[in-house]
């Protein structure tokens, strides 16, 4: 049996499951265990989770993989720990002590620093990271250089990079360590955060314990845990923890469709549209969804949907609404 065949072996399961994952599991190994449990054919996950972090993990099936990039996209928050006197190798307990400090900031010096960590700021991504560096990722150069000493590999030097962080809360103070709450965009490490939060109190700090709490329109309270799939112990059971594909696309433009613009959108065509996007809000009725097509950026895109399932991305041309990738749901 060839590679492309066994990949696609599984049934036809479309749409999202927000996983609990559990600390020391890896993400790719949680996609498989919900893959295998769904006997889905394709899976993928929103947002790699460490595997020393617990928490939210969206894991898309079928037609949802098309979504994965508004899901990555979108904000996550987080619950973590900093242990204060030492930084490590990998900013967490896993790495070996790189720098220490005597320093133990209270909970003043805390309050002091953290407007200096919200908003718009500059940072550099963890050595032992999978941002990619000549083509190759971080953490794989990191793990050259230190098995051997004698190679001309170095641990990679990374660029500081900007980011946004909407909100960064302290929650507990303790002697030797402190518990924080982020709100993040896309591409924040909260490894290198509590690097910089230390470095930042002339101190020496690493993540000790960290949880994702939200990853965009997905919560701690729709989370489904591991060991709880595993038991159901087959996809007819687990199929109900399934949510929609149009789930992680709330914040996206919708276009209402007929079946015929669904036909032509499915063949490549484009449609003219009938009325403009809208965008719908939280816990608003379909009747107070907000028009935004006048609003709408040239390059902007929008999902079209035909009841209440998405058929393609679309996007304004001069003939009309093109597709730019179709859902074949």
């Amino acid at each position: 049996m060839s590679q492309k065949r066994r990949a696609m072996k599984g049934q036809p399961v479309h749409g999202w499951v927000v996983l609990d994952k559990p600390a020391g599991v890896s993400s790719a190994k949680a996609v498989a265990i919900v893959r295998r449990v769904l006997n889905a054919a394709k899976a993928g996950h929103g947002g790699t989770l460490d595997p020393l972090a617990s928490g939210i993990l969206p894991i898309a099936l079928g037609e949802a993989t098309k979504t994965v990039s508004y899901v990555m996209a979108s904000t996550k928050a987080y619950r973590f720990t900093v242990q204060w006197g030492a930084e490590t190798t990998t900013d967490d307990r896993e790495g070996t002590v790189s720098r220490t400090s005597d320093i133990r900031p209270d909970t003043e010096a805390i309050q002091a620093v953290i407007p200096q960590f919200t908003g718009q700021i500059l940072q550099v991504p963890p050595a032992y990271s999978a941002v990619k560096v000549g083509g190759k990722r971080a953490y794989a150069l990191a793990r050259q250089a230190d098995s051997d000493a004698t190679s001309d590999t170095h641990k990679p030097e990374l660029a500081a990079r900007q980011i946004d962080i909407h909100a960064l809360e302290l929650l507990e103070a303790r002697t030797d360590s402190a518990d924080f709450y982020v709100s993040t965009g896309k591409g924040a490490y909260i490894r290198s955060l509590a690097r910089d939060i230390g470095r930042a109190l002339d101190s020496a700090g690493h993540v000790t314990a960290l949880r994702r709490t939200e990853v965009g329109k997905f919560a701690e309270s729709q989370a489904i845990s591991l060991d709880f799939l595993e038991e159901l112990g087959d996809s007819a059971a687990a199929s109900q923890y399934v949510m929609p594909v149009l789930t992680a696309l709330d914040d996206i433009p919708a276009l209402a469709i007929t079946t015929e613009e669904a036909a032509r959108l499915r063949h490549g065509q484009a449609i003219t549209g009938q009325s403009a996007p809208r965008r719908s809000e939280p816990d608003q009725t379909e009747a107070s969804t907000q028009t935004v097509g006048a609003s709408l950026k040239h390059d902007e895109t929008a999902i079209a949907v035909l009841d209440n399932q998405p058929v393609a991305f679309i996007r304004q041309s001069e003939t009309g609404w093109v597709p730019i990738r179709v859902l074949n749901l």
